[in-house]
């Protein structure tokens, strides 16, 4: 399946039901929270499987958990029944279940804080609604599904004066604080160029994940053979999925089998953000905040085909960010996917550089070139690296620390933001809502530059794309009816 396929045939081929599709500082004044008589938060979470399995875990180890909401109930009660392997204990026992974020919000009124770990989509409905009750709010990577949310959000927690923590969990890392310390210090010079790879998508995007849907299937077949598509029953959801609250601010669709629900949704364009919205909050981490990246002027994206459904199977964005103060322009290129049954990798002739003889690259990374060396990390999260050329930096010593260290990993970040609630003092949590919406609108915006297909100029003040009309309809979306945020 190549080229831009019509959305709507493909919505009728697959007998979806509708054809509507998303066309689309400082602080505020402190507040007083319900403590338990143990002296602990409140936490309520919003998705407990998959990550939010060990968000709702940590935060029962941070605060007391007396909410929890999924839309499956198999995932809902297997979290309620879990016990303790060590002590037997069952620490959701008591909480209250949910299938609906919304009715938990409005009905539950001792919640002093709140994780969100649930499809990208419904990331920014969950978020907006708790932060406007003055919840603070702990959010996983991406923050958003689409830049305008990331702004929301943003602009949400500076009004309402709530903590906020976004779940890139290399944050926490002492050998990321470093790295941010060593390269602000100037260790390889006047940064130019950063590079950052991935091995995702590792789940179906483009015409295959299309051709998993069976309607969608049976129409192309049809068409191979020049026949009329066949008529086909909608798929009924099972008992256990809540297919509606699933689904929330997106489109309506009928439910497909393990298509979409439970993982898979990553790789479309109504449920998830991609690979690069998977990954970059990661490995793009380190260079965005060393170099303190902000807003990008331009976005150019080449990529597989595009439909209107899925992701592509590989793309290379590029993005271009001013100078910032005494720091020069970086151009910055993000890599995803294989084309032509070859990785889309940075040019051969820096990875060079940086590999040392017969070393085979990591799965994704990132590269730094400056004027007096490169930063070569070769994981997720910027934790670890190497300078180079290494006989350039034989000796060297980090610059005194000036981040305060963590370095207790995914836990590490419920405890900072825990500490922020308490103190009352949102920078504490070093993955604030301040700076995650800023790394995650400036990532979000290679989306966009793929479903356009053309360069795009970037007017950040006003949130717009100045030379595209038709990517406003992917920076700010349209909102099922009852979801608006």
């Amino acid at each position: 399946m190549s080229g831009r396929i019509n959305r709507r045939r493909f919505l009728q081929a697959s007998a979806l039901a509708g054809v509507g599709f998303w066309a689309a500082g400082g602080v505020g004044p402190a507040f007083p929270t319900t403590r338990a008589a143990n002296g602990k938060l409140n936490i309520a979470c919003i998705g407990v499987k998959g990550k939010g399995d060990s968000d709702a875990d940590q935060a029962a180890e941070v605060g007391n958990v007396i909410a929890i909401c999924d839309i499956d109930d198999k995932h809902l009660n297997a979290k309620a029944n879990q016990k303790d392997k060590k002590t037997g204990a069952m620490p959701f026992a008591k909480a209250q279940k949910f299938h609906d974020f919304r009715e938990m919000l409005d009905k539950v009124k001792d919640i002093d804080a709140v994780t969100v770990s649930t499809a990208d989509h419904t990331h920014a409905p969950a978020a907006a609604m708790a932060m406007r009750l003055k919840k603070h709010v702990y959010c996983q990577k991406p923050l958003t599904h689409t830049v305008y949310e990331a702004r929301l959000l943003r602009d949400l927690a500076r009004q309402q004066g709530v903590c906020t923590q976004m779940g890139n969990q290399g944050t926490a890392s002492d050998g990321l604080r470093t790295g941010v310390e060593l390269l602000r210090s100037g260790a390889i010079g006047n940064v130019t160029q950063v590079h950052v790879w991935t091995n995702r998508p590792i789940w179906p995007q483009g015409g295959d994940a299309i051709l998993r849907v069976g309607p969608a299937r049976a129409a192309a077949l049809a068409a191979l053979r020049g026949e009329e598509p066949p008529k086909v029953s909608r798929p009924t959801p099972p008992k256990h999925v809540h297919w509606d609250l699933f689904l929330g601010p997106a489109p309506a669709r009928p439910y497909a089998d393990k298509i979409y629900h439970p993982f898979a949704w990553r790789g479309w364009w109504d449920f998830g953000t991609g690979a690069l919205g998977d990954m970059a909050c990661h490995t793009a981490n380190l260079p965005f905040m060393a170099l303190k990246l902000g807003s990008p002027t331009t976005v150019k994206a080449e990529s597989g085909d595009i439909n209107p459904e899925t992701y592509p199977t590989w793309a290379k964005i590029t993005f271009q960010f001013p100078a910032r103060g005494d720091m020069l322009p970086v151009k910055f290129v993000w890599y995803e996917g294989f084309k032509d049954s070859k990785r889309v990798l940075p040019p051969d002739d820096l990875l060079a550089r940086a590999l040392k003889p017969g070393e085979k690259l990591s799965d994704s990374g990132c590269l730094l070139v400056g004027d007096r060396g490169i930063l070569f990390s070769p994981n997720d999260y910027g934790e670890s690296y190497r300078l180079l050329p290494e006989e350039w930096f034989k000796g060297y010593k980090a610059p005194a620390p000036t981040l305060p260290r963590n370095g207790r990993g995914d836990l590490g970040m419920k405890e900072e933001w825990v500490r922020a609630i308490m103190a009352n003092k949102p920078s504490i949590a070093l993955s604030n809502f301040d700076y995650a919406a800023t790394l995650t609108e400036a990532i979000l915006l290679g989306n966009v530059a793929m479903r356009v297909g053309k360069k795009i100029d970037w007017d950040a003040e006003q949130l717009r794309v100045t030379n595209v009309p038709e990517a406003a309809q992917f920076i700010k979306p349209e909102y099922r009816k009852g979801w608006e945020i």
